[in-house]
């Protein structure tokens, strides 16, 4: 049988390159969506197109009964459950000062990255099998803490500190416990709204002087995944090209 991974918003994006990667990987994939079916259905198709296994399994990360649902149909479908990878999270594309920020932003950015990656993790505890994968996911913002960011950087570093904390509370399990805190990504999401000349400038923070491919993440998540990674845990990985 398959080893099974789960991850969460993977219908594009980083989330469906990660998808990808770990069925190229001899991964049976769960492609978790909150709404675009469509979307989730297509990283399906090429992943069965490619020989692999995938199914697509609808449920928003912030409500407990939804993410107790999508662990029960993978092990209903797949048989079990290996690997989570927290990719699910939002962040909207203009983001005020800290005294300007709405009760509804915050909540938002709270209820999906933080509560969702919170719900995920609490699940996993209970359903992943010995020598599972829990992976998270965190921001480079966090490193680089720029003005405008405080809400959504909150979130991620509370998604660290969870890390970190469920690494230990996990002992004796064989489950290690880590996140990726991306850079720059050139992603549709990423790169929607932002003119040429911006996204140069962002290219450029990086010594490597380009943007993050959406499989530049997938492979750090496929290290973490897979058996070289299983000395690593309670760790932050920033893949960023030494942004920060």
């Amino acid at each position: 049988m398959k080893q099974v991974a789960i991850i969460t918003g993977a219908s594009r994006g980083i989330g469906a390159a990660i998808a990808q990667r770990l069925a190229k990987d001899g991964f049976a994939v769960v492609v978790n969506y909150a709404g675009n079916a469509a979307e989730a259905d297509k990283v399906v198709g090429a992943i069965a197109a490619a020989g692999g296994t995938a199914i697509a399994v609808q449920a928003d990360v912030s409500r407990t009964d939804d993410v107790r649902r999508l662990f029960e149909q993978a092990i209903a479908q797949l048989g079990r459950v290996d690997v989570l990878v927290n990719n699910a999270g939002i962040m909207p594309p203009q983001l005020p000062p800290l005294a300007a920020t709405d009760d509804d932003t915050f909540d938002r950015l709270v209820a999906i990255n933080l509560k969702g990656s919170f719900n995920t993790m609490r699940e996993a505890t209970a359903r992943l099998e010995q020598g599972g994968r829990i992976i998270n996911f965190s921001s480079s913002l966090v490193g680089t803490l720029l003005p405008g960011y405080s809400a959504y950087v909150a979130t991620k570093a509370g998604v660290e500190a969870m890390t970190a904390i469920l690494a230990k509370e996990l002992r004796g399990k064989n489950i290690t416990v880590n996140a990726v805190a991306p850079g720059p990504t050139a992603t549709a999401l990423f790169l929607d709204g932002k003119t040429p000349e911006l996204i140069d400038r962002l290219a450029k923070m990086t010594p490597l002087e380009r943007l993050g491919q959406p499989e530049d993440i997938a492979s750090a998540v496929s290290f973490l995944a897979g058996p070289d990674g299983g000395w690593i845990n309670g760790q932050t990985l920033r893949a960023n090209g030494g942004m920060v």
